[in-house]
């Protein structure tokens, strides 16, 4: 396999959940354009991830889609399969699928925990239990997880999306010192007020514009004024799954421009 001046090798594949829109993309495109093929995973939008997939294969690397939902381990293991048989054995994992919902805590009904924590949470253990054990035969793996800014500060109207944020951190470290014996690394990246298009259909119209001044009022309280880009998330994760990075895990990074109330 011939070394990339990114620090990565050709010849190995990535899964990236959530990898039709925003983040997911940039993340994808990133791996591309270090000649890494890349696993396209998204819960039911077939067109966005067939466009994707187009980019990725025009950068030079190949791409294959699988839907399904995360949250189900069944669903999870047919999409590695998937994955695995078009493009060969998952090296890095990015976990960035995630849903999002405002809802005060009374209003929470179990069904509704349940679909955040399944996205959100428990599609991190079941791919990683996928995917490790071919890491760590061949010595080498490399698990991103897409953290959120509520799992170390706290949010209002958020409690199962905090919940989950917060026992990513414990799981992330939890990987690390596990796998680390195996060339396996597993690090957190935590995206501010990020530029992205969101899909509101979680919550309604009212509680999207609610959301919208949050941001703008989240804005006011960083560093460098402005939103960050998909692109710049993209980066940290990239700086992760760099060869380079192979003595850095149980990590968090924050890209959110020095926002207030983070580490």
């Amino acid at each position: 396999m011939a070394q990339s001046a990114a620090g990565g090798f050709s010849g190995r594949t990535a899964l990236v959940t959530g990898g039709g829109r925003n983040i997911g993309r940039a993340i994808a495109l990133a791996f591309a354009d270090r000649g890494i093929d890349v696993g396209i995973v998204v819960r039911a939008n077939r067109e966005e991830a067939e466009a994707v997939a187009r980019e990725v294969r025009e950068r030079g690397a190949r791409a294959a889609i699988a839907l399904g939902d995360v949250g189900q381990a069944g669903d999870c293991e047919r999409m590695v399969g998937e994955i695995a048989a078009a493009l060969g054995p998952v090296d890095y994992l990015v976990n960035n699928a995630a849903r999002r919902r405002r809802q005060a805590f009374l209003d929470i009904a179990p069904e509704d925990w349940d679909a955040v924590i399944g996205t959100n949470l428990s599609s991190i253990f079941y791919l990683s239990r996928l995917v490790l054990p071919g890491m760590a035969e061949r010595g080498f793996g490399r698990i991103v997880n897409i953290g959120g800014p509520d799992g170390v500060r706290g949010l209002r109207l958020r409690a199962h999306n905090v919940a989950c944020k917060a026992g990513l951190i414990g799981l992330t470290k939890a990987i690390a010192l596990e796998f680390g014996i195996h060339g396996i690394t597993a690090n957190i990246v935590v995206p501010g007020n990020i530029a992205t298009s969101r899909d509101e259909v979680d919550y309604p119209d009212f509680q999207a514009l609610v959301d919208r001044l949050d941001d703008q009022r989240e804005n006011s309280q960083i560093a460098i004024p402005r939103q960050g880009t998909c692109e710049e998330v993209a980066d940290a994760v990239m700086h992760f799954a760099s060869d380079k990075s192979a003595y850095l895990t149980s990590q968090t990074l924050y890209v959110a421009g020095g926002l207030w109330g983070l580490p």
